[in-house]
């Protein structure tokens, strides 16, 4: 039985397909948020491509193929368009469960692949979101998503994206449980919270998506006291030029989210 065909990508756009040694060429821009390494394998470049330019689909089905080296594609893939295309909540956790099982997997064949570190906590942070974060914190998910990030974060201590993701576990968890839990039980702090933001958007000043989640953050552990500062990251964010399907998704967010 065929399988469910993906949403389409809404935004195609000539400019991510990167043909050819143009992959190569733009690799350190496109990948400044996660630092991948440059495939040597040509299927794992090409489930990359189908990737940058929102054929999230074909590039989960070409990762998948080209076996444990193309996970991160494929993961990467799925986490995407689980987060921003998928609509239905039931497949978006099934999505999110499945990324982290292959994570796993990647981690045992790959122990110092900071990205099977970095996508799990991904998975698992939408995860967590999508059943409640305090029903997560009590499965013991945030203590796992925490463990994650920051092996990514030993692993490759300039990876932007994990520290943004770090950042908001830590916002994530005093909001929801408030400062003196959330730091004797899960170690999380406002501190360490804006600390990581700071970093992650040090290393990737204009990332869309790095602006969006510290905004965020900040709403959520400060309120009104930062909501103009918040409002200035989401304009910077709305503002960002997209190199990718990804990229343009953050961008559409960061504008959908200053219209309300």
């Amino acid at each position: 039985m065929a399988k469910p065909a993906w949403k389409k990508f809404p935004h195609a756009d000539k400019s991510f397909v990167y043909a050819g040694a143009a992959l190569k060429k733009n690799w350190d821009r496109l990948h400044r948020g996660d630092r991948e390494p440059f495939p040597v394998d040509a299927a794992v470049q090409e489930a990359w491509r189908l990737y940058h330019q929102g054929e999230f689909q074909k590039a989960f089905e070409a990762g998948l193929a080209a076996g444990v080296d193309g996970y991160n594609a494929a993961n990467k893939a799925a986490m995407i368009y689980g987060n921003y295309l998928e609509s239905d909540e039931k497949k978006k956790l099934v999505l999110f469960q499945e990324i982290s099982e292959r994570c796993d997997e990647l981690q045992q064949a790959q122990p110092k692949n900071a990205n099977a570190y970095y996508i799990q906590a991904y998975a698992l942070g939408r995860y967590s979101q999508g059943i409640s974060v305090i029903k997560a914190l009590t499965q013991g998910l945030g203590g796992k998503i925490k463990n994650a990030l920051e092996t990514a974060l030993k692993l490759d201590a300039k990876h932007a994206d994990a520290h943004s993701a770090l950042g908001a576990y830590h916002a994530e968890v005093v909001d929801k449980v408030g400062s003196m839990v959330g730091k004797l039980t899960y170690g999380a702090s406002k501190d360490l919270s804006t600390k990581h933001f700071d970093t992650s958007l040090k290393l990737a000043p204009d990332s869309a998506i790095g602006c969006i989640e510290y905004a965020n953050a900040l709403v959520m552990l400060f309120g009104d006291k930062k909501m103009n500062e918040a409002v200035k990251l989401y304009e910077k964010a709305a503002a960002a030029t997209p190199v990718d399907a990804m990229e343009r998704l953050d961008v559409e967010l960061a504008k959908s989210e200053l219209e309300d």
